[in-house]
């Protein structure tokens, strides 16, 4: 099968599309014919040489942990995916391919009306930010701040929040505030002034901070609330990060408020699998709003 996959760690340039052998599922497990993946920091991490905890050894590697495609076969004892389901799922790596085998319970019904695009991209960002939302014990009445709002995270999380009945400030770029203001967050700016700006459109104060950017927006962050989640700066003193709490129900979940019109995701650029790299330094770029997919 065609994969977007490096032999060793370095820049963008290392992934390349090349000839490797299909995968087939085993007991429990199904394979699904991608249709499209999303891309991620934490690919770009795989990319330069990160080795997440669990994840086979070995090269080529694959990267690529979300995915939308149509299942084609089913393993031993799996009992709720059949062949032709159109599915989004979720994995460790091995999505930047023609095929990809993961358990059965990592996928679920894709919507009728999610184009093709969207759902390769949805799995990740939206589970992280629900998974991050209630680690921070978000609740209704209560002022959440997100960094980095105008990204895939910060998309979802913006619109969980006001969901959920909170009060939502998100910080990004000033190109971007009218984006966030379509989500119901109340746009600010990064950069110096910060934390006068983010108290002159809350004086009632924050309760909760998601964090997408690091470094100066959460040590601002930190000297308005103890409540802090971080996605990017993981091991400061105090911050809390995601737990690997993904499945298959979360999933559904989600996916079923997309279907009822109660989120939404943009993608900003879809590649294709042979310009994979290309994908990998877009996102690798830091700028831009929502998603970044690779089609197949």
């Amino acid at each position: 099968m065609r994969a977007a996959a490096f032999e060793k760690p370095g820049p963008p340039e290392v992934l390349r599309e090349m000839e490797v052998p299909t995968p087939h599922a085993g007991a429990g497990e199904v394979r699904v014919r991608v249709r499209a993946a999303g891309v991620q920091p934490y690919d770009c991490a795989v990319r330069e040489g990160w080795n997440p905890a669990g994840a086979p050894p070995g090269f080529p590697r694959i990267p690529g942990n979300e995915f939308a495609g149509v299942v084609d076969q089913v393993g031993a004892g799996v009992t709720d995916a059949r062949e032709g389901q159109e599915v989004i799922g979720f994995g460790m790596l091995g999505a930047y391919a023609e095929y990809i085998v993961v358990p059965a319970e990592h996928v679920t019904a894709k919507p009728a009306g999610m184009p093709w695009e969207v759902a390769g991209g949805f799995s990740a960002g939206a589970q992280t930010a629900h998974i991050a939302l209630l680690e921070l014990g978000l609740a209704k009445g209560d002022t959440l701040l997100i960094h980095g709002a105008a990204g895939a995270v910060g998309t979802v999380a913006v619109q969980l929040g006001v969901a959920w009945g909170a009060t939502v400030i998100g910080t990004a770029a000033p190109a971007n505030h009218d984006y966030l203001r379509g989500l119901g967050a109340v746009p600010v700016s990064y950069g110096q002034g910060l934390a006068s700006r983010v108290r002159d459109v809350a004086p009632q104060g924050i309760d909760a901070v998601l964090d997408g950017a690091g470094g100066e927006a959460l040590d601002v962050s930190l000297g308005l609330t103890g409540n802090v989640l971080t996605l990017v700066d993981h091991g400061r003193e105090g911050v809390k990060v995601t737990p690997p709490l993904r499945s298959r129900e979360r999933l559904a979940e989600l996916a079923g408020m997309y279907a009822d019109g109660l989120l939404r995701v943009h993608v900003r650029a879809a590649y294709p699998l042979a310009r994979a790299a290309d994908a990998h330094r877009d996102v690798g770029s830091g700028h831009g709003r929502g998603k970044v997919v690779v089609t197949l």
